[in-house]
C-alpha cells in the first residue's frame, strides 16, 4: 500500500508517495487550477494500491479531499497540529518545505492510527450549512434590535418594551417628539436600525424555511458526479 501525502495550498499542491516503511518514493509538485484532480490521478495511475493523506482536509485541503473521496479514493484527515509535530520531530525545528510537509502528512497517516476517513459531503453538510447562515442570521437581527432598544430607551420614558416588532418600533417612534439636535440624531439612528431590522427579519424567516425543507432530505445521500 502506497501513501500519498498532499500538501494543499491555495497556489499549488504538493505530494509525495511514501512505500509501506515510510520512505520517499516520488514527488511531484500540481498547479490548483480545473485539471488539477485529473492531473493528480494520472500521477498515481503508478500505484493501484494507494491511499491519500490530506493536510487539513476541513480546511484548506477540503476541496481536494472532497473530489478523491467521490472517486472512491481512500483519503484520510492530517490535521495541521500533527504535521508540524512530524516536522519538528523530524528537523529539530520549524523550517519548512512543501515536499517536506508532504512527506510528513504521509508519514503521520502512515504510522497514526485512528485518522478521520474523509467522507463525501452530503445532505448533513448542507443543512449544517443552512444552520449556521440561519444562527449568523438570528444574531445579527438580535444585535440590531438589542441596539435599537438602547437608542429608544434614551428617546422614550421608560424605554420600549423587549419584545419588540418591526410595526410596534415604527408606532413608537411616530409619537416621540424630538427637541434637540442630539434627538434628531438618535431618530435617524433608530430609523436605520428599524429599516435593518426589517431587512433582517424575513431574511431570518426564509433561511429558517429552507433549513426546514432540507430535513426530510438528510437521509438521501447526495451522489456527486464522477470524475473524469
Amino acid at each position: 500500500m502506497i501513501t500519498i501525502g498532499i500538501d494543499p495550498h491555495k497556489s499549488s499542491h504538493t505530494a509525495v508517495a511514501v512505500d509501506a516503511a515510510g520512505h520517499q518514493l516520488a514527488q511531484q509538485r500540481f498547479v490548483v487550477n480545473a485539471g488539477t484532480v485529473r492531473q493528480l490521478m494520472r500521477w498515481c495511475e503508478q500505484w493501484p494500491e494507494r491511499r491519500f493523506a490530506v493536510e487539513g482536509a476541513k480546511g484548506l485541503g477540503r476541496s481536494l479531499a472532497q473530489q478523491l473521496a467521490p472517486a472512491d479514493e481512500h483519503v484520510v484527515d492530517v490535521p495541521d497540529t500533527l504535521s508540524a509535530r512530524a516536522r519538528l520531530l523530524a528537523t529539530g525545528g520549524d523550517r519548512k518545505t512543501d515536499e517536506a510537509d508532504a512527506l510528513h502528512v504521509a508519514q503521520v497517516a502512515l504510522f497514526r492510527h485512528g485518522l478521520r476517513r474523509v467522507e463525501t459531503e452530503d445532505q448533513s453538510t448542507i443543512l449544517r450549512l443552512l444552520t449556521e447562515r440561519h444562527d449568523d442570521l438570528v444574531n445579527e437581527r438580535t444585535r440590531i434590535i438589542n441596539r435599537l432598544l438602547a437608542v429608544l430607551r434614551d428617546l422614550l420614558p421608560g424605554g420600549a418594551p423587549t419584545r419588540l416588532s418591526a410595526e410596534k418600533a415604527a408606532v413608537l417612534m411616530k409619537g416621540i417628539r424630538f427637541a434637540t439636535a442630539t434627538d434628531c440624531c438618535r431618530r435617524d439612528l433608530s430609523r436605520d436600525l428599524l429599516a435593518d431590522f426589517e431587512t433582517f427579519s424575513p431574511t431570518c424567516d426564509a433561511s429558517t424555511g429552507k433549513s426546514a425543507t432540507t430535513k426530510p432530505r438528510c437521509a438521501t445521500r447526495w451522489q456527486p458526479p464522477a470524475l473524469r
